[in-house]
């Protein structure tokens, strides 16, 4: 009987040691089966443990399939296993696998649209980010639908794409980013804002596009509200808002812009051309952010019609055509490094 025992103590022994040497080699040691420097799992939704173990041990993630449910049943994370696209780029424990899943460490990636670009410049942005092609961003900036509820002439998405740094996962498609884009948008165009846009007789449509204006004659903060009272003053006196940007889009639209701005391209014949027909453009020519947006529903209260680059970033407003020709001398003319 003792010697029974004595070998029943020893089959334990054994089988505890096989067990505790199974669980360092499986669950413990970190562990790489993909050959290169990285491996991509993807895990839908509604994906159980099961076949996500099945999922992470083809990739060579974890060992096996069953190592992986007991790591998620030893560390309690069977409800909080989060579905999406996983990067991996180090040998990992079972345990640390099921840790990154359950705290949803997705890969994504951040793609930044800054202030005044047009859907063009943004969509050569999406290419070379290698999320898609330009030609897919351009199709999918032309469902005006996404707009309609607030502006129903929209054409495309010129101006409603809102400029802002976006993570996205490796999958995400041109059609996603965009509806996100307009979202964002929506979001920032709230009630309060479409209100003062109406106070001041404007549309929706046609706030974007003051607002659009001033983000690409100016980048300093204490000047948008300014240029926007100068836009505001032309526009009340049916005076020409002559803004060299509307003349560049339009010379983008026809395919003529290589980058300069000559004294002929004033008289291009587009509907942009605010040189050759007064009031607003008919749409937005590029993104503003939401700065800019307020500038345009609440312009200064200024007495200006002029305004002229000093050549660093800032300008220099005038009241009359016969101070803004001297800031013009000033600062234009006279710079020996100007053509």
């Amino acid at each position: 009987m003792k010697r029974l025992i004595g070998w029943g103590l020893l089959l334990i022994v054994v089988v505890a040691l096989a067990g505790g040497g199974w669980l360092y080699m499986n669950l413990e040691r970190s562990y790489k089966g993909y050959e290169g420097a990285e491996q991509f799992v993807e895990i839908p939704p509604g994906t159980g443990s099961a076949s996500m173990g099945r999922r992470l041990a083809e990739a060579g993630v974890v060992r096996s399939r069953d190592v992986f449910r007991i790591a998620v049943w030893l560390r309690g994370s069977g409800r909080r296993l989060q579905a999406g696209e996983y990067r991996f780029d180090r040998p990992m424990t079972a345990a640390e696998v099921v840790d990154k899943i359950a705290r949803g460490d997705v890969y994504v990636r951040a793609l930044t649209f800054r202030e005044g670009l047009t859907v063009r410049e943004m969509a050569a942005l999406f290419e070379s980010a290698g999320f898609g092609t330009a030609a897919e961003f351009m199709a999918a900036s032309r469902n005006a639908a996404l707009i309609r509820g607030l502006d129903p002439e929209a054409r495309d998405l010129e101006g409603y794409l809102f400029p802002d740094t976006y993570t996205l996962p490796r999958t995400t498609t041109a059609a996603q980013l965009v509806e996100r884009m307009v979202a964002r948008f929506q979001k920032t165009m709230t009630p309060e804002l479409q209100a003062q846009a109406a106070a001041r007789d404007l549309s929706v449509r046609e706030l974007v596009t003051l607002a659009s204006l001033v983000e690409k004659e100016t980048g300093k903060p204490e000047e948008r509200t300014i240029v926007a009272g100068v836009y505001t003053n032309r526009l009340r006196i049916g005076m020409g808002l002559q803004c060299d940007p509307t003349v560049i889009y339009a010379l983008m639209l026809a395919g003529r812009y290589d980058g300069n701005i000559r004294k002929g391209d004033l008289q291009i014949d587009s509907p942009y051309n605010t040189y050759r027909y007064a009031g607003l453009p008919p749409g937005p020519i590029a993104a503003p952010g939401e700065a800019s947006l307020q500038a345009a529903a609440n312009p200064a209260d200024v007495p200006y019609l002029y305004f002229v680059s000093r050549n660093d970033g800032s300008h220099v407003f005038a009241t009359t055509l016969d101070e803004h020709n001297r800031n013009v001398n000033e600062f234009q003319r006279r710079r020996p490094s100007r053509p």
